[in-house]
């Protein structure tokens, strides 16, 4: 019984990329070129603020999470400032962002046990992080990379798609993926992979029809989807983190 149970619990743990290892690095070392220096595009000032962004993010854009959350920070960037704040005006700050009542009771919560449990400094482990209201895996694993410069895969909507469509980590849930990625992404690209993801996802691989020709890996992606076999010119964007537009990917 034993031997049968390993058996069947081995395919389990393989990683089935559809790259070798070496087309792996490639695609990242195309990345590494086309943003030297990605950025995250959540405007923050501090740890703290991050975690707030961060948590905010869930089931809304970035750019709608920056524009409520200008002014909050601009009046409450520690967890004291936001307590004194209060709910109610914390609500009104960020009524412009999905599910904002909700969110706002937990920027309260979170504020309210960092002052707590952690002399309000935001914590730098995932198990201390994933303790607070609202923070999930996700946002711990965002935190720990931009504030605290650890290597750490955080799986999105955007990393889970293009895990799921390239072929190149698949998954059914983002933990699978997030395990995949962090076994054949090679360790020198790991650190800045997950916004190179991310934001080759929002920008080209995008949600509804992928902009292929804008593509820096188009040779080498292996997704039913792709419509082009010819890499875009593989050139620095002038915005090295983001990017602007799509049209900068392919524009010398």
């Amino acid at each position: 019984m034993t031997t049968v149970r390993k058996s069947q619990s081995a395919p389990r743990r393989r990683v089935r990329s559809a790259y070798t290892r070496e087309e792996i690095a490639e695609i990242f070392r195309r990345f590494s070129i086309q943003r030297p220096e990605p950025k995250g595009e959540l405007e923050h000032v501090n740890p703290f603020t991050l975690v707030v962004a961060v948590a905010l993010s869930a089931q809304a854009t970035d750019a709608g999470v920056n524009k409520a959350t200008r002014a909050l920070f601009a009046v409450a960037d520690t967890p004291e400032k936001m307590l004194a704040l209060g709910e109610d005006q914390v609500r009104d700050y960020i009524k412009t962002i999905g599910l904002f009542r909700n969110k706002a009771k937990n920027v309260i919560a979170l504020s309210e046990k960092l002052v707590r449990d952690f002399g309000g400094e935001v914590p730098q482990t995932r198990e201390e992080l994933v303790t607070l209201p609202g923070v999930g895996r996700k946002t711990a694993n965002v935190v720990l990379s931009m504030a605290f410069g650890q290597a750490t895969m955080a799986v999105d909507t955007h990393i889970f798609r293009i895990a799921n469509r390239l072929k190149l980590a698949p998954g059914k849930t983002p933990d699978a993926v997030e395990q995949a990625l962090l076994k054949v992404i090679p360790d020198l690209y790991l650190f800045h992979a997950h916004h190179w993801l991310i934001l080759h996802g929002r920008y080209v691989c995008k949600a509804r029809k992928p902009d292929c020709p804008a593509c820096v890996i188009a040779d080498i992606c292996k997704s039913p989807e792709k419509t082009v076999d010819v890499p875009a010119p593989l050139v620095p964007l002038e915005d090295s983190g983001a990017g602007t537009s799509t049209n900068e990917t392919v524009t010398p």
